[in-house]
């Protein structure tokens, strides 16, 4: 492995450094921006808090002044909307003399008056209403009886309730004064309205006709027509005499202006409000936006790039260590096994965790490498040593020539090929090229072939080889495949019974799966070799002798056809009793 020190543009710290600082910059920036987008609306909020709050001041001073003839009593209510809108509130004369106050505080001469209160002309921007009209909440002269209250809410019920007989949806609404007033909540139908209507429902009661006289006749002289007005209905609409002329703007004007002077001795007098902080200054809110502001807010942001840089750079360090020691590790031109020591549990730790076991895993495969080797080793050099003893001692005439010794070299031929084969299949289903060819097999034909075929090695064993199908399932297997899996596992067991011992072969199939069981009456297996009996060259007798034949690849050949048909081989066994190999394939 080539060594050597990592490009500075390719190191893993120059990367954290840069990542963190793009990280850094956009977290400065976008906060930067927010700030600025929180203290706009921060800003809005207050400025609309503010004429809400204005707004509400101003509500509550015009219900007073229109129930009230001064501003005498009005302290506790400013206390009230003082702490409510957390405002220094005062009320002064136009030559700002104070007339009452929430607290006391500095003067305020040179404060602008946020609005002046006059219940008698409004502020529409305040109050929602005309400009210059009068608020509903001054009643004055014009206030009903209870009893004429009654009589008008009853007409006014009986009215809406014969509206909505045509489908017409009513709401009645009461005036400060006690007079109702039928109002329709959608289309206006003049007709049904003139059907429901009660005559004495818009009519002056007996409370208001002096009033209302006294508003005509300061009409007509505001006209400069006297006798103009003849009368003035209970919503203030003037009614003409004869010969007057239609209605205009002049007498609405007038009809305005006489209710003032009517009203005026019944409300407060006009005042001026100003709204200030509790400290008597304007409120408001302000950006410092002054150069030690700006310095500040800069050395701030340099600040956190600082912190970002050291905190990038200390990070990285103990990041790149140990990937240091794992790359010094790994290109060890010794050779040595090593191991990286874990000292933490995070994702570095896990990747020195995962590194040892890999190196074990490459020990472990080293090992078995080995091992193969000398196995395959083992199993090529006694039949070839044999042959080759044989055939030397044909040639020296040491041993004669005869069909016994044909037999003997054949024998161990093809024993050989046996291994040969063996491995060859094992290699293929190592390198993912073992291929299978499924097909629909009939079971119980294919284990009377493996009997038939098997027979007569059990005879000269002296064992008794029996199929006991419990079915005959039709299944879909490579029948070559199951065939050389069976076969070996009944060679095994052939191999491994005594004489007059007994073989039996068992299948059925259960849910979707096939098995098939080869049973023996042998000398059996120890418990604690189990595990190892489908390792390749494995044998139980530790001498590795050959008396009992084979190549010590049938089981691990079993196993991984098994395995390529998506099923699995197990072993049982019981010293003394025998052994049971059983396959489980998919019947699909």
């Amino acid at each position: 492995m080539r060594r050597g020190r990592v490009p500075l543009r390719r190191s893993l710290i120059v990367r954290l450094l840069a990542a963190s600082l793009t990280i850094a910059v956009t977290a400065i920036v976008a906060t930067a921006w927010l700030t600025f987008r929180a203290t706009t609306q921060v800003i809005q909020q207050e400025r609309s808090q503010s004429l809400a709050n204005h707004a509400q001041i101003y509500d509550s001073l015009t219900g007073y002044a229109a129930t009230h003839t001064s501003w005498a009593s009005a302290g506790p209510l400013l206390a009230d909307l003082a702490r409510h809108t957390g405002r220094r509130i005062t009320l002064t004369t136009r030559d700002r003399t104070v007339l009452a106050e929430s607290a006391p505080g500095p003067a305020l001469h040179g404060t602008a008056p946020s609005a002046t209160v006059d219940p008698l002309r409004l502020d529409a921007g305040l109050s929602g209403r005309p400009d210059g009209s009068i608020d509903p909440r001054v009643i004055g002269p014009y206030a009903l009886s209870a009893k004429e209250a009654t009589v008008l809410r009853d007409a006014a019920e009986r009215t809406a309730t014969c509206m909505e007989t045509y489908g017409i949806r009513t709401e009645i609404s009461v005036r400060a004064s006690g007079r109702p007033a039928v109002e329709t909540l959608g289309a206006e139908d003049a007709a049904a309205r003139a059907e429901c209507t009660l005559p004495y429902l818009n009519l002056a009661m007996s409370s208001e006709q002096r009033p209302l006289a006294d508003l005509a006749e300061a009409t007509s002289t505001c006209l400069g027509r006297p006798g103009a007005v003849r009368a003035i209905s209970p919503d203030f609409t003037a009614v003409l005499s004869a010969g007057a002329g239609p209605p205009s703007d002049a007498v609405e004007d007038c009809v305005l202006e006489s209710r003032r002077d009517q009203l005026r001795r019944y409300v407060a007098p006009p005042a001026l409000v100003l709204v200030t902080s509790l400290r008597g200054e304007a409120g408001g809110t302000t950006i410092d936006l002054s150069r030690p502001s700006l310095l500040r807010i800069f050395g701030v942001t340099g600040l956190v790039l600082a912190l970002a840089v050291g905190v990038t750079v200390l990070v990285g360090v103990r990041l790149v260590r140990p990937l240091q020691t794992l790359t010094d590790v790994v290109g060890d031109p010794s050779g040595r096994r090593r191991r990286v020591t874990v000292r933490t549990h995070d994702e570095i730790g896990r990747l020195a965790t995962a590194f040892n076991e890999l190196s074990e895993h490459r020990e472990q495969l080293e090992r078995q490498r080995k091992d193969m080797v000398s196995d395959v080793a083992h199993e090529l050099r006694s039949p070839l040593t044999n042959i080759r003893s044989w055939l030397e001692g044909a040639q020296d005439r040491v041993v004669p020539l005869d069909p016994q010794l044909v037999d003997l070299v054949l024998n161990e031929a093809v024993l050989l090929q046996h291994v040969i084969d063996d491995l060859r299949d094992l290699a293929a289903a190592d390198a993912g090229t073992l291929r299978l060819h499924p097909e629909p097999t009939y079971i119980n034909d294919l284990l009377a072939q493996v009997v038939e075929a098997h027979r007569g090695s059990a005879e000269r064993a002296g064992t008794l080889l029996v199929s006991e199908p419990a079915d005959d399932p039709l299944v879909t297997v490579d029948p070559n495949r199951l065939r050389q899996m069976v076969g070996n596992l009944v060679t095994n067991a052939i191999r491994h019974t005594p004489a007059r011992g007994r073989v039996t072969i068992r299948s059925g199939v259960t849910a979707d799966r096939l098995t098939i069981s080869v049973i023996d009456t042998g000398t059996g297996i120890p418990t604690a070799d189990l595990p190892r009996v489908f390792d390749r060259f494995w044998r139980a007798d530790a001498s590795r002798s050959r008396s009992t034949g084979g190549s010590g690849l049938g089981l691990s050949i079993v196993r991984r056809l098994a395995e390529a048909h998506g099923g699995t081989v197990s072993a049982a066994s019981e010293i003394g009793v025998g052994s049971t190999f059983t396959l489980s394939l998919p019947t699909a």
